[in-house]
């Protein structure tokens, strides 16, 4: 434990760099998640489709070598259930370089979604546990209209949101992208999101009322009849 101590483990050993030094770990949430997929499937007679996403993901060697990994640990449990399910490999947009090579991961990844609390402490340099000592002060004083971790900052963050959104479907038509972390159910956040091309927002259980209602909101102000859908 003492070895695995960080000065800063935000920044440090997570995420997909723990996947990559420490492959087994992966390996064995992989094999739980497909296994479970494959037994349910059996039981209840239906077909479950699992969705595994890789988190902070900030270059595209990362994200093929862990696709590599999961595909052989799918594959031998395919091969020892004598069975097979369709299932989806994506990866979670936290980490700004991951915005601006967007389209290079979509060559790998079937959907994207953008963890809205990273990649706004990453991009505005905030520790999100730590920021409340200031962040009060900031927005008294007029320097951030609103505490970027509860309302998206369109004009930093939602541009990196942008940019990524519209060069992965550039890439790949099919890249379906979602939005989650604290700003998937702000109202205000939603209205905004439903600009982009998105598929999809998720949020906390007690936010999901306010989230449909925002989510409905937008798309008839913009008269749109493919609004997207709460998750």
């Amino acid at each position: 434990a003492q070895s695995l101590a960080e000065i800063n483990p935000m920044l440090g050993l997570r995420g997909v760099r723990l996947g990559i030094t420490r492959p087994e770990i992966y390996q064995m949430q992989v094999g739980a998640i497909i296994e479970a997929a494959i037994e349910i499937s059996r039981k209840e007679k239906i077909t479950i489709i699992p969705h595994i996403m890789i988190p902070l993901v900030g270059t595209v060697k990362e994200l093929s070598l862990i696709k590599k990994s999961c595909l052989a640990v799918i594959e031998a449990q395919f091969k020892d259930s004598n069975m097979n399910l369709p299932f989806k490999i994506g990866t979670m947009i936290e980490i700004p370089r991951a915005c601006l090579i967007a389209d290079q991961l979509a060559q790998i990844a079937d959907f994207f979604s953008f963890g809205t609390n990273d990649l706004t402490q990453l991009t505005y340099g905030y520790s999100r546990d730590d920021a409340h000592k200031f962040l009060s002060t900031y927005t008294h004083n007029a320097i951030l209209p609103s505490d970027p971790f509860q309302h998206l900052d369109a004009e930093g963050v939602g541009k990196l949101m942008r940019f990524a959104s519209e060069k992965g479907k550039e890439e790949k038509e099919s890249l379906s992208i979602g939005v989650c972390g604290e700003v998937g159910g702000d109202p205000a956040s939603i209205q905004f999101i439903q600009t982009l091309p998105v598929d999809y927002v998720s949020c906390s259980p007690f936010r999901i009322p306010q989230a449909r209602l925002a989510c409905a909101k937008a798309a008839i102000a913009k008269k749109k009849s493919d609004h997207m859908v709460l998750v």
